[in-house]
């Protein structure tokens, strides 16, 4: 075996660069290794932001990390936070944060549903973890698929798992909704597990909202109070006005370098304060659709549609969802050139998806495709996508002012293709 290792060594030379180490090089090594002393301030890793507006920004995070308050963790447990390890969640959540505090971590991958739909479950019960943290769209499937599949042992065996040793359980990616909320509180935490709902994004540099566990009484689907550090404010869209007491605006922070609103860090998601004073997440109010906790810009997947020999033009919007919080509509024109026929139509559906999932990737996939022969457009040329929102909602009968669409016709086509495709 050593042998055809240092076959493959000689073959991986220029891939590894002197600092790569095969198995058998390790054997000798050390099972401690003396941990390198930080300061707070030290940067710690660099991670990229969506890129929704616009090239991707580079984010430098500092060492001083925020685990231990949040989650309340201590020595002996056991962490394991099941999102993407590509967003910022998953990178300190399942690496920088457990490991800073010589917690155990948990390295999850695949699906909560596969190869059985108890696959978290499992987990939890073979490792005794103690701290879940996961996404609105993984608690809401598992919702979906009823209570009992907390309790499938095998195939024949209704015997509940062993979910006693979790003692916080976390939200994160996107709104929880109070009936998620209520259904992770009673059949995975026993009604015993303080459940934290965070909102923060890769620019806050921290969470910004929290409950921490046991210190307050906390609300289903609200991500309440601000971390330590955090200044959140709620901006009115329209004026820019600072939101006083109860009321609804834009979640920003403040002091901050970033547009559109001086002063503050937009985040792209609206929010409400309540008498309490506890801030409730609603969702995207940009361009931006989260889909389980994915943010997407719409100019993306429409450049990648666009990518397709037959594609003209299109439209992307986001709608409500009840798995996912949003899910992508993709409106499409073909070029007068490219022929194809009723009957192709649901093969040219199929490639359009391929489309984007290639380019990319799954989360990114239009839920829905609708080839129309035009675009709701105003005279100047601009796509009205709201129309298009509106009527994927079933509020065809609520588009306000038309009188700017250059072609009516095209609103009620529209309307027609949507509800052919119900």
């Amino acid at each position: 075996m050593q042998g055809r290792e240092r076959v493959e060594e000689s073959r991986c030379e220029e891939w590894r660069y002197g600092v790569g180490l095969f198995a058998y090089e390790t054997e000798n090594v050390a099972g401690y290794c003396v941990p390198e002393s930080m300061s707070s301030e030290d940067p710690l890793f660099i991670l990229y932001t969506s890129g929704s507006t616009g090239k991707p920004k580079e984010v430098v995070h500092t060492t001083a990390l925020t685990v231990k308050y949040v989650f309340d963790v201590h020595p002996g447990d056991k962490f394991a936070c099941m999102t993407d390890i590509g967003w910022i969640t998953g990178h300190t959540y399942i690496i920088y944060g457990p490991l800073t505090l010589g917690t155990t971590t948990t390295v999850f991958e695949s699906t909560p549903v596969y190869p059985s739909l108890a696959r978290y479950w499992e987990t939890v019960e073979k490792h005794g973890l103690t701290h879940f943290y996961s996404a609105p769209t993984a608690i809401r499937l598992l919702r979906r698929l009823g209570k009992s599949f907390v309790f499938i042992r095998g195939h024949h065996h209704l015997q509940p798992f062993t979910l006693s040793t979790l003692r916080v359980l976390g939200s994160v990616g996107e709104p929880i909704n109070p009936e998620a909320w209520e259904w992770y509180n009673e059949y995975v935490g026993r009604k015993e597990c303080s459940i934290v709902d965070t909102f923060w994004q890769t620019e806050t540099g921290s969470i910004v909202l929290t409950p921490f566990p046991g210190a307050i009484e906390t609300k289903p689907g609200a991500a309440q109070v601000p971390f330590f550090g955090q200044a959140p404010v709620l901006v009115e869209a329209t004026t820019g006005k600072l939101v006083e007491g109860t009321g609804e605006g834009v979640l920003c922070t403040s002091n901050t370098y970033m547009k559109p609103y001086p002063g503050y860090f937009y985040t792209g998601d609206g929010a409400a304060r309540d008498e309490d004073g506890d801030i409730w997440i609603k969702g995207r109010v940009d361009d931006v659709i989260n889909v389980s906790g994915h943010r997407l810009s719409t100019a993306e997947i429409e450049s990648a549609l666009i990518l397709h020999k037959g594609v003209a033009e299109t439209a992307v919007i986001g709608t409500a969802d009840d798995l996912t919080g949003q899910a992508v509509h993709a409106f499409v024109t073909m070029k007068p050139e490219f022929s194809y026929s009723s009957s192709d139509e649901a093969s040219l559906v199929k490639e359009l998806v391929i489309q984007v999932r290639k380019v990319i990737g799954p989360f990114a996939a239009p839920k829905k495709v609708y080839i129309v022969g035009d675009l709701p457009k105003t005279r100047s040329g601009k796509i009205m996508r709201r129309i298009m929102r509106k009527i994927v909602a079933g509020e065809g009968d609520q588009l306000g002012d038309l009188s700017t669409v250059a072609e009516p016709s095209v609103v009620d086509q529209i309307k027609q293709k949507v509800a052919e495709s119900q």
